[in-house]
């Protein structure tokens, strides 16, 4: 019973992606980002139970890679495709509603904001080469779908939390929201060295990088709350590239 409190732990964060899928849907952004946060949390802890028990298995494995393509995969594709929506019409839709016979009159433009769901097949196919990539085991190569998901869900937060004129103008930007889309595509599946969070042993010096990450997000995230987020992703990415040089040299 021990050796399946892993795949417990996994099973949660399906449930909890399928909870915010329906939320999303729904227009609900914000509740569907408490979800999936809820979500990306078991998705951390069935891991670490995972490595407390010696319960790896490949059936884990998998069952982690499919828990991640809803939470971290169709959930923010689907919030991408409405917060789309909110940008070209000022208001969020159902796909009925995208396809109806008004849609199909109004052209091509009723179907950008499913340029969104790209972020769903990049993050599926990221997933697919995690599986089966034997780089990956200390560290990623390319963002992981995790960290792109929080980017894209910080965006209605900050919407909703931390509301201004100029947070609105730059968010519902639509060329802003497909850059990030692409952006995000690009960086999940891109050849990128980046550390991970494991610790196998709690010293500084091996973990400086860790360490150092965790002290700038907590202040980042004391300055600047939501807006922080993408301010961090960011910080992710130059720490691992100035730690990936530092070995080289």
């Amino acid at each position: 019973m021990l050796k399946q409190i892993p795949n417990i732990i996994t099973s949660l964060n399906i449930l909890c992606g399928c909870v915010a899928v329906l939320f999303a849907v729904s227009g609900d952004l914000i509740n569907a980002a408490i979800f999936v946060f809820l979500g990306i949390f078991f998705d951390f802890f069935d891991g670490l139970a995972a490595r407390l028990l010696n319960a790896q298995s490949e059936v884990g494995l998998q069952l982690d890679s499919l828990a991640d393509v809803v939470t971290s995969g169709v959930v923010p594709g689907i919030v991408m495709y409405q917060l789309l929506n909110l940008s070209y019409f000022g208001h969020m839709q159902s796909l009925t509603e995208t396809f109806s016979g008004e849609g199909w009159n109004v052209g091509v433009k009723n179907y950008l904001p499913l340029i969104g769901l790209m972020i769903v097949v990049a993050s599926a196919y990221r997933l697919a080469k995690f599986n089966v990539d034997t780089r990956q085991t200390s560290g990623f190569i390319g963002i992981p779908t995790p960290a792109n998901t929080i980017l894209v869900l910080s965006l209605p937060l900050i919407l909703q939390f931390q509301y201004s004129e100029l947070v609105e103008s730059i968010i519902l930007n639509k060329w802003f929201l497909i850059g990030i889309t692409l952006l995000g595509s690009i960086l999940m599946n891109a050849e990128i060295p980046l550390f991970a969070l494991k610790f196998k042993t709690w010293d500084f010096k091996s973990n400086a990088v860790r360490y150092i990450f965790l002290i700038l997000c907590g202040v980042l995230l004391v300055l600047l709350k939501f807006v922080a987020i993408p301010f961090i992703i960011l910080l992710y990415i130059v720490l691992s590239l100035i730690s990936q040089k530092k070995q080289i040299a």
